[in-house]
């Protein structure tokens, strides 16, 4: 049973900008800011971020134009490579994006809490109860069906870009003056020199990957867009763009409000913004309008990965219940399952956003640079297609390469930085490999 042509480009565009926009850029603008040292490298790592972006959003643009499938992040690896590369791959997807639900149902939780619970209660343990209870919910509505998920996520997409807007008019109400010129500190108190630049920027741009990454999964709803080979790579530009825009603009408010001094290990940024608008009150409305957003990029996830889920089981690579269709709403109810349940588990297994950024970074470099360079391959197994009908990325294959190269210095930053974090990333991939040959065997036997 395949599912029917029910997303519209509007919808879509909705989708990637919450697939992006969860709340990390609520919380990794403290983490660059600690990292960078000085404004300066602060903004040339967002920019930096935003054009890289901008390169994989026209590069996974065309990939979703030639392959509009559903589960397609997981389709493009099989066709391109190899069923089991696919695998190894989409396992590591749905971990990093369970994780990511973790951690933004966690922070989400952090806000909430401190204004619903009692100060002798805002503890770990209730904290990570009302992330809990936010992933169930949002099950629940996806049981429904598709449209009543696409319905509400369109309405959470506009609060949540309705919230930054809001964030962003504190510029208004009063800069901070900064009382320390910030100075870029080396380890061994000499001058910085150009590594010294870099690897702060490495590390920089680990935190602004966090904030950017997502839109890929954008290819997994191939199968469910009207006019998929238009609708496609036109609502990955729209939604990258809005999203660009909004992270410059805020993260600039960011700067010239709190100060960049303070910004390094301030809390609660979002907060303090809006405070400036609405004085006390500014907080505890602030912090129900985030956990608004907490819940968008929680229920587009568990849209988007239970279809590459979906497209494992199609192709036997999971068992085939997972590609089994509730016949009278169309949701695919294991995988969907499967997959809240791996997110709850991850939260009751790193309990802090820190905790959770590294692991989920790495893994997503891997994935992000690889499913990239599916894009020369899918030309040469596509070339009969007529451009006219599809999207083609512009200046190929400058831009696809420069993603590819942007997401593999993230992923060595990340080993320079936490060796464990990468290895294990590593060992997990190849233990999925070693699970699908595995598999394979007995499944033949």
């Amino acid at each position: 049973m395949q599912p029917k042509k029910q997303l519209s480009l509007f919808d879509l565009s909705m989708i990637v900008v919450s697939l992006v926009i969860g709340m990390g850029i609520f919380r990794t603008p403290v983490n660059v800011a600690a990292k960078a040292q000085i404004p300066e490298l602060f903004y040339l790592a967002w920019f930096i971020g935003g054009f890289v972006a901008f390169c994989g959003a026209l590069t996974y643009a065309e990939i979703g134009s030639r392959y509009p499938v559903t589960g397609g992040y997981y389709k493009i690896f099989s066709a391109a490579y190899h069923p089991s590369i696919a695998f190894a791959i989409n396992c590591i997807v749905i971990i990093s994006s369970a994780a990511s639900v973790a951690a933004i149902s966690i922070i989400g939780a952090e806000y909430l809490g401190k204004i619903v619970l009692p100060v002798n209660m805002q503890t770990d343990a209730y904290r990570v109860a009302i992330a809990i209870t936010t992933i169930l919910v949002f099950y629940l509505i996806n049981l429904l069906g598709l449209k009543a998920s696409a319905k509400t996520q369109n309405v959470l997409t506009i609060v949540k870009i309705g919230l930054i807007l809001l964030l962003i008019c504190a510029v208004f109400f009063g800069s901070q003056s900064e009382t320390v010129t910030p100075v870029f500190k080396t380890n061994n108190g000499n001058l910085p020199n150009w590594s010294d630049y870099g690897k702060a920027l490495g590390l920089c741009l680990i935190a602004v990957s966090f904030s950017y990454a997502g839109y890929a999964q954008t290819i997994n709803f191939g199968g469910e867009v009207k006019e998929a080979k238009k609708v496609i790579p036109r609502s990955i530009i729209i939604g990258l763009t809005i999203i660009v825009i909004l992270y410059l603009v805020l993260n600039y408010v960011y700067v010239k409000v709190i100060g960049f001094e303070e910004l390094k290990t301030a809390e609660s940024i979002a907060a303090i913004l809006a405070s400036k608008i609405f004085g006390p009150a500014g907080f505890k409305m602030l912090s129900v309008i985030i956990f608004v957003s907490v819940m968008g990029y929680v229920n587009v996830n568990l849209l988007s990965n239970p279809r590459a889920m979906f497209a494992m089981g199609e192709e036997g690579a999971l068992p085939k219940i997972f590609s089994k269709m509730n016949k009278k709403t169309e949701v695919i109810t294991v995988s969907l399952t499967v997959f809240t349940l791996v997110a709850v588990v991850i939260i009751f297994y790193a309990k802090t956003f820190d905790k959770i950024l590294n692991y989920t970074i790495f893994l997503e470099s891997i994935s992000m640079a690889s499913s990239a360079a599916t894009i020369f391959i899918l030309r040469k197994r596509t070339s009969h297609l007529d451009i006219k009908t599809i999207y083609t990325v512009p200046l190929y294959p400058v831009l696809p390469i420069i993603f590819i190269a942007a997401y593999t210095f993230v992923a060595l930053s990340i080993y320079a930085d936490d060796p464990n974090a990468a290895l294990n990333g590593l060992y997990i991939f190849i233990g999925f490999l070693a699970i699908y040959f595995i598999s394979r065997l007995f499944s033949k036997k």
